[in-house]
């Protein structure tokens, strides 16, 4: 891998988005989210990501010069309709808006249908608890996750992110797939030709596999906790589309490089009116106090709360420059997408 300063990786995106035909503040922000991603280490859904985002500007599936609009709502819920633009430009204004909301009322919450893949979805989660405040948010996506006892991928692997702000800047946010793995990494290890450290699918016989190209060839990728992810998969679909008035799972392109219309789900809660900071971090502290004094079964990996590895992972590549593959890189600076 090489490495690039954030300044640098920023600069090329944002010339990259110029170049697809985002401007202004739109393309800034854009290239800010796909960067920042990167940079975090979740490198599946920053930069590697971004020859399918301009795929799905090329084929259509992205309108660049769309921007979401309220159609529905009272008091602190609305619906807001993304119009098929890009996923992260639409995903961050909708979690402002319900930023907005639970300012307004203790709580906020945006459903947004017809848009696109959000690309990182811990993007949303880190900006309400940078703002304060706690975020629960989930997508639909297309269908590729076998429910329990199926054979044929017939719900998502619809993402899941949490967030809990904390004073001192180190936010808890988990950020999931209810797949085990989501294909993303799956396409990474693949890529690598490394075997997943897990069972996180079935071959193409039914069988448990580590072999990330037979769970991409298979396309039934493993529920966490089997039956249990299977479930939480189709009620998180039945939420997002239900009240965004938007497609579900089943109705969304089976292609991923035409993968639009899903359906999102924003909520934010400010704490402010009922319960004082200091009182939120004592319990805070006390839980991740107790969680890091757990013990280890490798004393060289220490146990650690969602987003800590986030944090980690920032403060070095800001420090040694952003790890990006190489013909990617060449392929952003030719602007050859």
């Amino acid at each position: 891998m090489l490495r690039v300063p954030y300044t640098d990786l920023y600069n090329a995106l944002h010339r990259a988005m110029l170049h697809l035909g985002l401007d202004g503040d739109r393309a800034a922000l854009c290239a800010r989210l796909f960067a920042e991603t990167t940079r975090d280490g979740v490198y599946t859904h920053g930069l590697n990501r971004f020859p399918r985002f301009a795929e799905m500007v090329a084929n259509g599936s992205i309108d660049l010069a769309a921007e979401p609009t309220r159609v529905a709502g009272a008091a602190a819920i609305e619906r807001w309709d993304g119009h098929l633009g890009p996923g992260n430009l639409n995903a961050y204004a909708a979690i402002e808006r319900a930023i907005e909301l639970a300012r307004l009322h203790g709580l906020g919450g945006v459903a947004l249908a017809n848009t696109n893949h959000w690309m990182r979805g811990g993007s949303y989660g880190w900006l309400a608890a940078e703002a304060g405040l706690f975020a629960i948010c989930w997508t639909n996506t297309l269908a590729n996750l076998p429910a329990w006892g199926a054979i044929s991928p017939t719900l998502g692997n619809n993402p899941l992110v949490l967030a809990i702000p904390r004073t001192d800047g180190a936010h808890v946010v988990l950020d999931m797939a209810v797949s085990q793995f989501s294909y993303g990494s799956i396409s990474a290890y693949a890529a690598r030709g490394e075997q997943l450290p897990v069972a996180g699918g079935y071959d193409a016989a039914g069988e448990l596999t580590t072999d990330p190209a037979a769970i991409e060839a298979s396309q039934r990728a493993l529920p966490i906790g089997y039956w249990k992810g299977s479930g939480l998969s189709l009620v998180l679909d039945l939420l997002a589309a239900m009240l965004s008035g938007g497609l579900a799972t089943h109705q969304l392109p089976r292609d991923p490089a035409r993968e639009s219309g899903l359906s999102q789900i924003f909520l934010a809660i400010d704490p402010a009116s009922f319960a004082a900071r200091p009182e939120l971090d004592r319990i805070a502290n006390g839980i991740l106090d107790s969680l890091h004094a757990s013990m280890a079964i490798d004393p060289a990996h220490p146990v650690r709360y969602p987003g800590q590895q986030t944090l980690r992972l920032r403060e070095e590549n800001l420090r040694l420059g952003v790890p990006v593959d190489p013909a990617l890189w060449e392929r952003l600076l030719a602007l050859s997408f």
